[in-house]
């Protein structure tokens, strides 16, 4: 039997640093290898939480290199890339960053070996993640109710799979559960009844059964979760939301990190001072271009230099964003920025129900940019 590589990328976010505590502690019998791909322009702050991740954890969190830092000019990643692209900043439509400097080192380390990545796309969340196109590497998300990618659920749901999957259930399923689980799977997949509500319905009588059933049938696949004798995380039945990770986040002693956390600013709105507070809802590079206004201003004020060191970058009409950075740093900018994020925030803070709170800034900006570099 081949032997199974188990990985686990931390980017610096609150979710894949959660996770691997989580793997850590609950999963001890998996020998994880945990990773990083430094871009060389994130955050201290990011630089923090992966040392004390190393202590929580107990062993090193691996470097995977995307150049060879000895022998390039420029030293770092991001700079060497850029130059490699003649200065063409990247951008929603064009990220290279995220392939050249996470992607493409991690599947240059994996090469061809059968490998099971874990992903801390968190059971609030409705998006699949990063799934490598390489027939080798396998995603599994532990956060979620429904543990398995899209690509293995569509195969084990499959019309023409359904003798198989019966056979599964009338194998291990108690008596009293097999009768509805039976209607579920002797039901075909069509208009009237689609591979997410089927899916939902298995989960929802017994995530446990489902899980046992879908790793009978990984074994008849060259999926790696498949070549394993056991797999403790199909006995996983938790599903976990942000709450959640800043629990484990908090109760391991690793915190929340730091660029999370809500700062307060002052805003002048109809000649009255306002409060509010701002913070960055993301990791990832300084300068990343899914960042919103308001997380520029964070930049600009609690990191100036860093701020400065991203409008050096604007050059011959490449922006990190439609407004240059010179033109944002104003201060009846700033102000504008401060006044529209302050309203928003506050619309409804008559009603404590509805209104927006840090949390919620972060949940809404989770749609945007990519899960390798934020989760």
């Amino acid at each position: 039997m081949s032997e199974i590589k188990h990985v686990l990328g931390i980017s610096g976010g609150k979710d894949s640093a959660a996770l691997a505590i989580y793997m850590s502690r609950k999963h001890p019998d998996i020998d994880v290898e945990y990773y990083t791909c430094d871009t060389g322009k994130e955050l201290n702050e990011t630089y923090d939480l992966i040392n004390k991740l190393n202590s929580v954890l107990g062993k090193n969190i691996r470097l995977y290199k995307s150049i060879d830092e000895l022998n390039s000019p420029e030293k770092n990643p991001f700079d060497h890339f850029l130059a490699m692209y003649g200065g063409y900043l990247p951008s929603a439509t064009a990220r290279w960053c995220t392939g050249k400097m996470k992607l493409e080192p991690f599947e240059n380390e994996i090469g061809n070996t059968p490998t099971i990545s874990y992903v801390g796309i968190r059971g609030d969340e409705n998006r699949e993640g990063y799934i490598s196109k390489k027939e080798n590497i396998q995603s599994i998300f532990p956060f979620r109710k429904n543990i398995w990618s899209e690509d293995v659920v569509k195969k084990f749901l499959a019309n023409s799979n359904i003798d198989f999957v019966k056979k599964q259930y009338e194998l291990i399923a108690p008596k009293g559960k097999l009768e509805m689980i039976l209607q579920y799977v002797e039901q075909p997949i069509s208009l009237r009844f689609t591979q997410k509500q089927k899916v939902n319905a298995l989960l929802d009588t017994d995530v446990k059964l489902f899980n046992k059933v879908v790793f009978e049938f990984l074994k008849t696949t060259d999926y790696p979760v498949g070549k394993l004798e056991r797999f403790s995380l199909i006995e996983n039945d938790e599903v976990l939301g942000i709450d959640d990770i800043f629990k484990i986040l908090d109760d391991s002693g690793v915190g929340i990190p730091a660029y999370y956390l809500p700062l307060e600013y002052e805003v002048e709105i109809n000649g009255e001072i306002k409060k509010g507070t701002y913070s960055r809802s993301r990791s990832g590079c300084f300068f990343c271009f899914f960042q919103q206004k308001i997380e520029w201003v964070w930049l600009l004020e609690q990191h100036p230099t860093l701020y400065e060191k991203a409008i050096d970058y604007e050059k011959e009409g490449y922006t990190w964003t439609i407004e240059p950075l010179q033109e944002l740093k104003k201060p009846e900018r700033v102000n504008a920025i401060k006044k529209e994020h302050f309203l928003r925030m506050h619309k409804n803070k008559t009603n404590a129900k509805t209104s927006t709170s840090w949390q919620d800034e972060i949940l809404e900006a989770e749609g945007e940019g990519c899960a390798s570099c934020f989760i």
